[in-house]
C-alpha cells in the first residue's frame, strides 16, 4: 500500500464536512462548507460542497493545492451523502462526486451508515439518528444492508425533532377542540410563532401559512421536564417511534436476537434522556441484544474508515487511532 491518503465526506442538509488521513489513520486536514443535500440546493450545489469541503481540508492539513490532480492524492475515499436514499440517485450522485476527480475506489452510501462506521467497533450494527429529522441504518455482519425510507412524516417515521414539532401542533389542536384537557403547550407554540392563541395558530397551519418548526423541539422537551403531560407524551411517543425504526431494521438483517451495537447519533439524543428510555423501552422487547452506544465522534470519521475498506486496508484495526487523532485535530481548531 502506498502513503497516498485517505478521503471521508459527510454530507448534511445544512453542513458538508471532509476529513483527510493517512493511509495509517493520521487525521491530517478538517474542512466544512454549506449544506450539500441535493433536495436542497441541487447537484451542482451537492458538488460545490464537497469542493469547498475538500480544498479547506487540504489547506488546513498544508497538503497539496487543489489544483493538484487529485487522482495522484487519494487512495480510496468514502462518502455519506444526506439525500442519496435511493439507487435511482446514485448516477447523479456519482456524477457530482467525479466532478472532484478523486480518481480511486469510492465507497458512496447514505449519510446514516457514517454513524455506524465511527461509532461502532465492530463495523456492523444500526445506527439510529434523531436530529432534524429520523433515520435508521444497519448493516449485517456478512455486509448486508438494511434501512428505513429516512422520508419523515410523509411514510410515517417519526421521531426527529421535526416530528416532534408536528406532533406538537396536532396536541395544541387537540386542546383547542378539547379532545383533550389543556396543555402548556398552546402557550409555548403561541409563543414560538408569535401567534395571539391557538385559535390563530391553527388558522395559520391550515391555510398554509405556518408550518412545524423542528427548532420547537427544545421548548417542547422543556415542557416535558416541567411536568406537561401532553408533552411527556410526545417525548415518551418520539422514543418508542425511534425504537420501532430500530426493531424493524434488525428484523430485515435478522439482529433481533442476537448481540449488536446500535449507535445512537444525532443532536436529541444526550440532550433529551428520554427518548434513550423510549428506545431502550421498545428493544428490550424486541432485539433485546442491543447495546446503546452514543456515537461521540464526528460521522465523517465513519467516512474515512470505509474508504479505507474501500483501500483493501484493516479500518478496524485502524479506527482508535484515527479517532484520537481526529479530536486531537479539531481541539487545535
Amino acid at each position: 500500500m502506498d502513503e497516498r491518503l485517505l478521503l471521508g465526506i459527510d454530507v448534511g442538509g445544512s453542513r458538508t464536512r471532509a476529513l483527510v488521513a493517512s493511509s495509517s489513520g493520521e487525521a491530517l486536514g478538517y474542512g466544512e462548507a454549506g449544506a450539500g443535500n441535493h433536495e436542497v440546493v441541487g447537484y451542482e450545489g451537492l458538488a460545490a460542497a464537497m469542493s469547498s469541503a475538500l480544498s479547506r481540508a487540504l489547506e488546513a492539513g498544508g497538503l497539496a493545492p487543489r489544483s493538484r490532480t487529485a487522482s495522484s492524492l487519494f487512495a480510496s475515499a468514502g462518502l455519506g451523502v444526506a439525500g442519496f436514499d435511493w439507487e435511482s440517485e446514485r448516477a447523479d450522485t456519482m456524477a457530482a462526486v467525479d466532478s472532484l476527480g478523486l480518481g480511486c475506489p469510492v465507497d458512496l452510501r447514505v449519510d446514516a451508515a457514517l454513524g455506524l462506521a465511527a461509532g461502532s467497533g465492530s463495523g456492523w450494527g444500526l445506527n439510529l439518528v434523531a436530529g432534524t429529522s429520523n433515520n435508521c441504518y444497519g448493516l449485517s455482519p456478512d455486509g448486508r444492508e438494511g434501512r428505513i425510507a429516512g422520508a419523515s412524516l410523509v411514510v410515517g417515521e417519526n421521531g426527529g425533532a421535526a416530528e416532534i414539532a408536528a406532533r406538537a401542533l396536532a396536541i395544541v389542536n387537540y386542546a383547542r377542540i378539547r379532545r383533550i384537557g389543556p396543555t402548556a403547550l398552546s402557550e409555548v407554540l403561541c409563543r414560538l410563532t408569535g401567534a395571539a392563541d391557538p385559535e390563530r395558530l391553527i388558522e395559520a397551519v391550515t391555510l398554509g401559512s405556518l408550518s412545524h418548526d423542528a427548532s420547537w423541539a427544545p421548548e417542547i422537551f422543556a415542557a416535558a421536564r416541567a411536568g406537561d403531560e401532553a408533552a411527556l407524551g410526545i417525548v415518551d411517543w418520539a422514543g418508542r417511534e425511534l425504537g420501532e425504526s430500530a426493531a424493524a431494521v434488525a428484523r430485515q438483517l435478522g439482529l433481533e436476537k442476537q448481540a449488536f451495537d446500535l449507535v445512537l447519533s444525532g443532536s436529541l439524543f444526550g440532550y433529551e434522556p428520554k427518548l434513550e428510555a423510549g428506545v431502550a423501552a421498545v428493544l428490550a422487547l424486541e432485539a433485546p441484544g442491543a447495546r446503546m452506544v452514543p456515537l461521540d465522534s464526528p460521522p465523517v470519521v465513519g467516512a474515512v474508515l470505509l474508504g479505507a475498506r474501500a483501500a483493501g486496508l484493516d479500518a478496524k484495526a485502524m479506527r482508535p487511532r484515527l479517532l484520537s487523532s481526529t479530536r486531537e485535530l479539531l481541539a487545535r481548531r
